[in-house]
């Protein structure tokens, strides 16, 4: 009987997004909720897998760890691509790959929610309700103020449709951006300059790659405004991370919206847990009942077709 290990599902949602039962009849399943950093306790718990299924890029297989676990010949990842997977390595051992569609909703909409609930001061007022007081702060207008997008692919264009239906303006800068991609949304094109200096919320939707790790760095905080926002739902190292800690300590930067980081889970007392200018969320963009249904549904089916030997769909990086 083969095994199938499930890992790092925090909120137990796996089993129940899925019909697992074609899986069950030709595999035992153990799905684990917890997360390990340590690649010995990780390849101890892997070694007598057959399969393993991952969620996006929460636990990286890289060539030593999959160098460890003889067992493995099937990996099953959510998305259609890992970046956190070596793909070369995976088929010099001879071990499939597979990966799934998956929904283009979650991240423009967590980031809607992250800038309403900065620009509202949510978290301070429903603390407030909740400890018998009332009104603690003075929101500020979205309403005129200016949107900076830092790339503007699938999700950048749906945050900014938000944004022009609060009667925002739009600006957006990216290495590759021409003016008549911005056009097509409504967009204004600027330059890496302007968008840094002109934006009330700077918000960051790019691919992580070489090109693109810490495009913002201590010079582009530098040109923000004091009551500038940062808002990043695309990946952690996007940003330089030692260089945002220290402008939020200085204020020279009003505050930053993250639900994505350099290390995850956030280390437990890291300074982006405990910032009072720091709104976070433990990057839950992508996880939605949708998404999470197109994920589990179709790791199954790569499930399913592997242990068949019928075609399934390989992941791209």
């Amino acid at each position: 009987m083969r095994k199938v290990a499930i890992l790092d599902d925090y909120q137990g949602a796996a089993l129940k997004s899925a019909d697992w039962s074609p899986v069950y009849a030709n595999a035992d399943i153990v799905v684990f909720s917890d997360h390990l950093d340590s690649e010995d306790a990780l390849v101890e718990r892997l070694h007598p897998f057959d399969a393993i299924c991952v969620m996006r890029e929460r636990t990286p297989l890289t060539a030593e760890i999959m160098q460890r676990l003889p067992n493995l010949k099937f990996i099953g990842s959510n998305a259609p691509y890992n970046a956190s997977i070596d793909l070369d390595a995976a088929r010099r051992q001879g071990v499939i790959v597979s990966g799934t569609g998956g929904r283009a909703n979650g991240a423009p909409e967590l980031t809607w929610a992250l800038i309403l609930a900065a620009a509202k001061h949510i978290p301070a007022e429903h603390e407030s309700i909740r400890s018998g007081g009332w009104q603690v702060d003075v929101g500020v207008d979205l309403e005129g103020s200016t949107l900076g997008l830092l790339g503007l692919g699938k999700v950048g264009a749906r945050v900014a449709a938000v944004g022009k239906a609060f009667g925002m303006k739009v600006i957006a800068w990216s290495q590759n951006l021409t003016d008549e991609a911005a056009q097509a949304v409504g967009v204004q094109r600027v330059d890496k300059t302007t968008l840094l200096r002109e934006s009330d919320w700077l918000s960051v939707h790019l691919i992580l790659s070489d090109r693109t790790r810490g495009i913002i760095g201590a010079s582009e905080l530098a040109l923000m405004k004091a009551s500038g926002w940062l808002i990043n739902t695309s990946r952690g190292p996007l940003v330089d991370e030692s260089a945002l800690i220290d402008a939020l300590y200085r204020h020279t930067i009003a505050g930053a919206a993250l639900d994505v980081f350099d290390t995850e889970p956030l280390p437990e007392g890291h300074p982006l847990r405990i910032l009072p200018n720091v709104l976070s969320t433990p990057h839950v963009g992508f996880v939605t009942q949708g998404t999470y249904r197109v994920f589990y549904e179709e790791t199954v089916q790569n499930l399913v077709a592997w242990m068949n030997g019928s075609p399934l769909r390989v992941i791209s990086q």
